[in-house]
């Protein structure tokens, strides 16, 4: 078997006609551009892009197969000319009569007929096929269904945090209220939760964990993501490791501190106060107010079930995190290095140290390890690096 990085959750902001995909996404978020970056600087070997229903999309991924830029697999998924895999997938918004509020999931599917197929049946059940995580007018089941009979990928996404997610607004306890457990594939965590705190949900124990960036622009991908055991990249290892068959499996999740997610604790939304769990009124300014933390919403799912023995998670702080850490230095560092996968898992702290101040090489090394002392963010406030 072989390790692979792979990040299954990056955003399209504009078409390579420019047409807005993901509103909120940077402009020069094209599919294009994420295939070179994944290569390098960022170092990903299976980046997994979660707006490949829009019709323009689809047409660029057609016209990158035609002029040979991209291949598509027998096994699923397309290969980059740099070696990059893609694996196309949608991210939709849930919100029917059985869900307390929207729910994000992700669909992913192996081939360009499978993923026309689906954007074909999704434009008759949202309002506008071209944009990202439209919601979706029909049942959870139906969508459920329909990805798993085109032979898709069901994951439920950033499942804790506390709006449009599964755990956040769309269920009081389980997820069975919305969803068949039998289709679905994996849960992602988010940022603001790890393995440790979401092992003792009784319900997720048949699941893997998987951790992504959902990134919004070049930089941030592979902020969150995962090393995968599999002989090759391609969508029917990642389906093979995602149900830890045949040697294939998640071997690390990588991911942000809890701490640094915008959710992780609970906050009042007028001052920003951090509040205690049972605190319903903030004690700063009185507000009603609040925005509840991912961890006391995990702390009250979870109970004192027994945990259930997992891959390591490793709380990495990403590069761009550091102070010090600018863009010149950036540059050099990639220079020499080539990609971060290489600075943050293989680079040693004697080879920084030869074109760094001996202070950020160690800091470097103190992110790769997840040593760095974080101030926990919350209320829609990232946390920050000590």
């Amino acid at each position: 078997m072989n390790t692979y990085f792979v990040d299954l959750h990056v955003h399209i902001g504009r078409t390579y006609k420019g047409r807005a995909v993901k509103i909120t996404g940077s402009k020069n978020l094209t599919l294009e551009n994420i295939l070179i970056y994944s290569n390098e600087p960022k170092g990903l070997d299976v980046i997994g892009i979660i707006d490949c229903h829009s019709p323009e999309v689809i047409e660029e991924i057609e016209n990158l197969i035609e002029v040979g830029e991209i291949e598509e697999l027998e096994k699923g998924g397309f290969r980059h000319r740099d070696g990059t895999v893609l694996i196309p997938g949608s991210e939709i918004e849930l919100y029917n009569a059985d869900s307390q509020g929207p729910i994000h999931v992700l669909a992913y599917f192996p081939s360009l007929h499978k993923l026309k197929t689906f954007s074909g049946w999704l434009s008759q059940h949202v309002t506008n096929i071209h944009l990202s995580t439209q919601r979706i007018y029909c049942s959870s089941i139906t969508l459920q269904q329909k990805v798993k009979e085109l032979e898709g990928l069901f994951i439920a996404a950033h499942v804790f945090t506390p709006f449009k997610s599964l755990y956040g607004k769309g269920v009081k306890n389980s997820l069975t209220e919305v969803l068949d457990p039998e289709l679905i594939d994996g849960i992602e965590l988010g940022l603001s939760a790890n393995t440790e705190m979401a092992s003792g949900i009784e319900e997720l124990k048949q699941y893997s964990f998987v951790t992504n960036s959902d990134a919004h622009s070049l930089q941030k991908m592979a902020r969150e993501y995962q090393a995968v055991e599999m002989e090759q990249p391609n969508f029917s290892e990642i389906k093979l490791a995602l149900k830890g068959k045949y040697g294939r499996k998640i071997k690390t999740n990588y991911g942000l501190n809890p701490l640094l997610g915008k959710y992780y604790d609970t906050t009042c939304k007028d001052c920003g106060g951090k509040l205690e769990n049972d605190e319903k009124i903030c004690r700063f300014c009185g507000s009603h107010k609040t925005i509840r933390g991912v961890r006391h919403r995990i702390k009250e799912l979870s109970g004192n079930r027994e945990k259930v023995k997992r891959p390591p998670y490793i709380p990495q702080v990403p590069l761009e995190y550091i102070g010090g850490l600018g863009p010149k230095t950036m540059t050099k560092l990639l220079a020499r290095f080539k990609t971060e996968m290489n600075i943050l898992h293989h680079v040693t702290i004697e080879e920084l140290k030869e074109i760094l101040p001996e202070k950020l090489a160690e800091n470097i090394i103190r992110a790769r390890n997840g040593e760095l002392l974080i101030e926990a963010g919350g209320g829609g406030k990232y946390g920050k690096v000590k």
